[in-house]
């Protein structure tokens, strides 16, 4: 792992202690109908409904998307079991995240 990829995950994790993070996807999804997200991460491992299903809500809803890391990380670093999606509701903890993501060459966004 990365400094950018342990950087972006920090910032997670931050955004969960913080209480400005969602995760499961029923939250996810009605975070971003509601427009209080600003991010929604998906993990890698995720199925590729899952990925299609959340991909083209947040295209509909102007909400950016990316894949990353795994499920079990992504669960571990937010203090939870396994997670597929995540959500950050706060605009400067997105931003963040996404300027560490944005800088990993072999991200799907």
């Amino acid at each position: 792992m990365n400094n950018n990829e342990e950087k972006a995950l920090s910032y997670i994790s931050l955004a969960a202690k913080a209480g400005k993070l969602v995760s499961g996807s029923f939250m996810v999804e009605k975070s971003i109908v509601e427009g209080t997200s600003f991010l929604v991460i998906i993990a890698s491992d995720a199925s590729e409904n899952t990925h299609k299903k959340f991909t083209n809500k947040c295209k509909f809803y102007n909400v950016p998307c990316v894949s990353f890391s795994d499920s079990d990380t992504l669960g571990h670093r937010i203090g939870k079991q396994s997670r597929i999606t995540v959500s950050v509701t706060e605009q400067g903890l997105a931003k963040q995240v996404m300027s560490r993501l944005c800088s990993i060459e072999d991200m799907e966004v």
